[in-house]
């Protein structure tokens, strides 16, 4: 089959399975992150690929999750976001500066002032063309169109909201930083704006993790655009992370080196099996529109396997469902991906008692010597039978 009419094909699977009629929910770098995090999930990877709404599923299965953003803290971002960004982008460029490029004086114009292209165009593939060409053009006028060597510079290029595509699972994926910065030398920065603070010029760890790995989402789709160019444009693996300084409203600015992420995300992408073959062995009629009563639905989602771990409840809207259906199996995943390596073979938690108290498992088995031993040691310390 022809490669367009394969890509026909799976596109009206996908549409089948998140029901006629039901609009596909875009699948942003958050999710993808998310998704890379736990790249042996092939229900996660069917529902983003399909486009399902997942927090409509959670709910429809009866297991929501309050899982994402408030309405405040979003409206709270957006405000910071078009503060970051005012005046063409004056203060987000002296940021970039000050923290990436402090040498860099663009040729011919004020250091401070960026062009900012249109991006506007119909649809995710349109942006995506549009950003593309942008980008081109930005490279050229650096002077990386031609001999590679670079000219004197262009100025700084500033993309408000660009969109980038990534092939994930054989499956396009569009993705829309806050925006990519094109440095007078030709090389491209992605920008993050986070609504969180940076106190005394730090913020908090694990929310500075959690944009690192989504910026490497962005660094990944824009190293495919700068390879299509000859010769490619560096795309720099230092990301800004721009946040409110302390209590005020005062943007700051931290550069984050993305290298780790982008090599894990990578690699982890590259681990997912392909949309087409999962959707391929799910039985004929199976539809995951939320609007179907809950035991087709239930019945539905079943059918694609998961693999749950508690790392879930804070990346995944149907980790609340998941989560009842792997302690109802008694699966040792429930209790965390580094509790279930350590013990090799013994899937349930019920093998794990049964291996201590001696009644099952390899005395050989390093996992199940380490269990009997710990069970020794536990009715020593509390001064009853040793199972």
């Amino acid at each position: 089959m022809p490669p367009r009419t394969r890509g026909t094909a799976l596109r009206h699977r996908l549409a089948e399975l998140r029901g006629p009629d039901v609009p596909a929910k875009a699948l942003d770098a958050r999710a993808l992150a998310a998704l890379a995090a736990n790249p042996g999930c092939r229900r996660r990877a069917i529902l983003d690929g399909a486009g399902v709404d997942k927090t409509a599923l959670a709910g429809a299965l009866g297991a929501p999750s309050a899982f994402g953003q408030s309405q405040f803290a979003l409206t709270r971002g957006n405000a910071f976001e078009a503060k970051v960004k005012a005046d063409g982008g004056v203060e987000l460029l002296r940021l970039v500066r000050e923290h990436l490029d402090p040498g860099a004086e663009p040729a011919g114009r004020a250091a401070e002032v960026a062009a900012v292209p249109d991006l506007s165009a119909i649809g995710p593939e349109g942006r995506t063309a549009r950003t593309a060409l942008a980008l081109r053009e930005a490279a050229e006028a650096a002077g990386h169109g031609e001999d590679g060597e670079g000219g004197e510079g262009g100025g700084w290029v500033l993309l408000d909201h660009p969109m980038l595509a990534l092939e994930v699972a054989g499956s396009p994926a569009f993705l829309e930083p806050d925006a990519v910065v094109v440095h007078p030398d030709g090389s491209w920065t992605v920008v993050e704006i986070k609504s969180f603070p940076m106190l005394d010029g730090s913020a908090d760890p694990s929310k500075v993790g959690a944009a690192a790995r989504q910026a490497a989402v962005y660094v990944l789709a824009l190293e495919e655009v700068a390879a299509r160019l000859d010769p490619a444009p560096r795309v720099r693996h230092d990301v800004l992370l721009v946040c409110p300084k302390d209590f005020s409203n005062l943007p700051t600015a931290s550069a984050v080196d993305v290298r780790k992420q982008r090599a894990v995300t990578a690699r982890q992408l590259a681990r997912l099996t392909r949309v087409q073959d999962i959707a391929d062995a799910l039985p004929e009629g199976t539809c995951f529109a939320p609007d179907l009563p809950a035991e087709q639905l239930t019945a539905a989602v079943e059918a694609v396997p998961a693999t749950y771990a508690p790392e879930c409840l804070s990346a995944c809207e149907l980790a609340f469902h998941c989560r009842q259906r792997s302690r109802a199996a008694d699966e040792v995943t429930t209790l965390g991906r580094a509790v279930r390596a350590e013990l090799g073979g013994l899937a349930t938690v019920e093998d794990v008692l049964s291996a201590a108290r001696g009644e099952s498992g390899d005395a050989d088995d390093p996992a199940v010597a380490a269990l009997r031993r710990a069970a020794a040691l536990r009715a020593e310390a509390l001064g009853v039978p040793c199972p």
